[in-house]
């Protein structure tokens, strides 16, 4: 379902918004550092309408960057071709400047946003680099693109060498058409699962070198997950090869070290007590990186209990 990888979008994009900071460098030509302030706006828009209820729409996201010159986005995820997509977006726009715009001694001022779509699947034969709008007024006429950033033109290296670390949820997106391979070849499915395996791994060295929370990396593979769930629904195998990797990846704290140590020794009551110490210091890594405790929480899965302890062992 489309609304899977719009959350996923939406949830990257609003937990870790500095992602989105090289994405935007390479579709607009801007040379943002990633210091930037970003501030979001609501994403609910109301559209008026004659003799009917106003009508409700949600854009993707929109938001301002705040560098030498304040600049305002707006940016859509398409997962599948859509005829009306130009439509849309021409509405979202107009309601956004309409939303912000101004009234001043009887001259109405609207800001339209500079506007993208992330595009997840596109038809190579004839897919285009942009959108373009065309708006014909009785003052001028006024031209300008929407950029289309294709997920599947970028290669593992090219994320990471150009850190689009966004991209990482959708990357699944590139292996669809093997789906049915890597579902009846066990062999086939293990080169899939590798190349997960250096994703984590290359994420874990961005952690270690200080270059990526570990919030910004829990958020990356949990909505990576949630797109794999999602896009090979249909195809158990993989579903269930590909959910080892990214659980054990999600999992894959200082608790599972002490864990794995405890068996190798035999100690049962160490591994139990290991785990939770674990879970505790990797409860305390996520909300030191922004996250709140209740999700830290739910996602270690330690008890009331020990975030107390937590949080008194490290002063609150």
């Amino acid at each position: 379902m489309a609304d899977i990888y719009d959350s996923a979008f939406r949830t990257v994009l609003n937990d870790c918004s500095k992602l989105i900071i090289p994405v935007i460098n390479i579709s607009f030509g801007e040379h943002y550092t990633g210091d930037e302030q970003i501030t979001f706006f609501p994403n609910e828009h109301f559209i008026d309408q004659q003799n009917v209820p106003d009508e409700k729409r949600v854009t993707d996201t929109n938001f301002a960057v705040h560098g030498e010159v304040r600049k305002t986005y707006h940016w859509e995820c398409q997962s599948t071709p859509d005829s009306r997509m130009l439509i849309r977006l021409f509405e979202y726009d107009a309601q956004i400047a309409l939303d912000r715009g101004e009234v001043s001694k009887e001259v109405l001022t609207v800001e339209f946003p500079n506007t993208a779509v992330l595009y997840l699947r596109y038809a190579k034969t004839s897919a285009l680099d942009a959108y373009r709008y065309v708006i014909k007024t009785p003052g001028g006429s006024v031209e300008y693109d929407v950029p289309l950033f294709k997920t599947q033109e970028y290669t593992l290296e090219e994320i990471f060498g150009k850190g689009l670390l966004l991209l990482i949820p959708f990357y699944i997106f590139s292996k669809e058409a093997e789906f049915a391979e890597y579902e009846r070849n066990p062999a086939k499915l293990d080169t899939l699962k590798k190349e997960y395996q250096e994703i984590i791994e290359r994420l874990d060295k961005l952690v270690q070198d200080g270059r990526l929370s570990h919030f910004d990396r829990m958020t990356i593979l949990e909505t990576a997950k949630d797109v794999i769930n999602e896009i090979a629904k249909k195809y158990r195998n993989v579903v269930e090869g590909m959910g080892k990797i990214m659980g054990g990846a999600l999992l894959e704290t200082n608790a599972r070290k002490i864990k794995n140590e405890g068996i190798a020794e035999g100690i049962a009551e160490g591994i139990a007590e290991g785990i939770i110490e674990g879970k505790m210091q990797v409860f305390l890594n996520l909300i030191a990186d922004g996250m709140p405790k209740k999700k830290a929480q739910n996602l270690t899965g330690i008890s009331d209990n020990a975030v107390k302890k937590a949080l008194k062992l490290h002063g609150e």
